[in-house]
């Protein structure tokens, strides 16, 4: 007997390409009466890029200028998920209960999926298989592979398919 599948967690870049996934993780919700959490990850700043702003800024007023510049990108990027979802939403009869909550967390992309699928008790994770976005490098390929290789939970590796274009989606 295959295990339920109430909670799919879908990871997105927010490219274009990114829609298609969606699209899969909401035909799965839809088909198995099940909800999604949609997680974006912000990328953390390397530390050794951090050292020379720090030492011209000084400590504490770096430190309250990155909490206050990551505060705001993440409301604007969960402003950007919500839209998003209630747009590619908008034609089905679930529209309002298929998302049960939008995620923006900073990180690494695979601790952070691999983290959010263990705390929201995902049964399954959905990823693009590669995005065209500002931080396209985080889903290339190289996530999926790793998230696979990491996690006992299954995974859903949507590619673009060929010949799809950004104004096809």
């Amino acid at each position: 007997m295959l295990p339920e599948i109430k909670k799919i967690l879908y990871a997105t870049d927010l490219s274009k390409n990114s829609t298609f996934a969606f699209r899969y993780a909401v035909k799965l919700a839809e088909a198995l009466d099940a909800r999604i959490v949609i997680l974006y990850i912000l990328p953390t700043v390397d530390s050794a890029m951090e050292v020379p702003i720090i030492t011209q800024m000084g400590e504490e007023r770096y430190y309250q200028l990155r909490e206050e510049r990551s505060r705001d990108v993440i409301e604007n990027i969960e402003a950007k998920l919500n839209d998003f979802s209630r747009k590619e939403l908008s034609n089905l009869e679930r529209e309002g209960d298929l998302v049960s909550s939008v995620l923006v967390h900073e990180g690494d992309a695979v601790d952070e999926i691999l983290r959010t699928a263990e705390r929201q008790g995902s049964d399954i994770i959905v990823l693009g298989a590669h995005g065209k976005g500002i931080i396209s490098h985080t889903f290339l390929g190289s996530v999926p592979e790793k998230v696979l290789k990491r996690t006992r939970r299954p995974v859903v590796v949507v590619p673009i398919p060929e010949g799809v274009t950004d104004s096809d989606l």
